[in-house]
């Protein structure tokens, strides 16, 4: 097919992309526990590069780590893809959770997402949103200007209780404890996260998940990205852009951004074909971590598609010679 004639999403590329979230777990799995986020994130990059580049796509990193000037890794605008086959937009975390992963605890995954050319949506220079996201049986009803326990009352009528039956999912900062206040006072219960709320918000999305809703201010990027799960799931997030200071502000404003609109899925990901793919790094609510074996390593992935509704749960095991062709980390543990 010539180069200037677009190409849809082939269904292919779902099982294309979990190769690559796989190798970043896989390559970050050494250094859970060690204490080195750099160390873990920089093994995870230069795995998920290395199979990236394989894939028959011509893609664009539009939520990676940065500017390329102040982040040498998989850098905004960063062309990945062996530039065949479709035109994609990539949103790629290649650990969401990397205190997580450092310090061994649960719920790090090596996320990655792509949609069609042009799908995703610009944050510019706002690095943090403030977000409301919901699974498919509460996505009509919530609205992230009505409040909190507004908010809550709606989820609760829906759930066919109380509000003392909706569990609300919450990053566990600072800037959260007027939002912690409503909800006690609310009556509803509260999970807290400590880092990983890409992972937080499908957990929100999940059917029988322990979590009902994801409220609360996080980065910018990971809410785009959680935007293409959620699509393939169903469910729905709104939010705001949400600058720290006044310089951001500015920044924002001169971008374009209107600081008082409502952003919904459609908005943050447009079109019905997306695709959201992760890997456990460690085990947690949403996937098993990788898990040594001799011989080889076992791997548990999700894999989403928008346009077909489809959910996939992978569990995969790699025979521990193979794994060096995916990166330079020594996956045989010799350190």
């Amino acid at each position: 097919m010539p180069a200037n004639i677009p190409q849809d999403l082939d269904r292919n590329l779902a099982l294309e992309l979990v190769r690559v979230t796989e190798a970043a777990a896989m390559a970050a799995g050494r250094w859970v526990g060690r204490g080195d986020k750099e160390g873990g994130d920089g093994a995870a990059v230069d795995a998920l590069r290395k199979l990236i580049n394989s894939i028959s796509m011509r893609g664009v990193v539009v939520i990676g780590e940065g500017e390329k000037d102040n982040a040498p890794m998989l850098y905004n605008g960063e062309i990945v893809g062996d530039q065949t086959g479709p035109e994609v937009d990539v949103a790629v975390d290649p650990i969401d959770g990397t205190t997580l992963m450092a310090k061994g605890m649960p719920g790090s995954i090596a996320v990655l997402a792509a949609a069609q050319r042009g799908a995703m949506f610009d944050p510019s220079a706002v690095f943090y949103m403030e977000k409301l996201a919901v699974g498919p049986e509460y996505a009509d009803v919530i609205d992230i200007e009505a409040g909190v326990q507004e908010n809550l009352r709606r989820i609760a009528k829906v759930k066919g209780g109380s509000v003392s039956d909706v569990t609300v999912c919450i990053l566990d900062r600072p800037r959260h404890a007027n939002l912690i206040k409503e909800v006690r006072d609310a009556g509803a219960r509260i999970k807290f996260i400590s880092d990983g709320d890409i992972a937080g918000a499908i957990s929100a999305a999940r059917e029988n998940a322990e979590v009902d809703v994801l409220m609360g201010i996080g980065g910018t990027p990971e809410g785009i990205t959680a935007a293409c799960a959620l699509k393939c799931m169903g469910g729905e997030i709104q939010a705001k852009l949400w600058p720290q200071d006044p310089a951001e502000r500015e920044k924002a404003l001169a971008a374009g951004h209107d600081l008082d609109r409502v952003l919904t899925t459609d908005d943050l990901v447009t079109g019905d074909n997306c695709f959201f793919v992760a890997t456990g790094v460690t085990s947690g609510d949403l996937l098993k971590g990788v898990r040594y074996r001799s011989g080889g390593a076992y791997t548990q992935s999700i894999v989403m598609r928008s346009k077909s509704g489809t959910i996939r749960t992978i569990d995969s095991f790699h025979r521990l010679e193979k794994l060096a062709l995916y990166s330079s980390i020594n996956f045989d543990g010799q350190l």
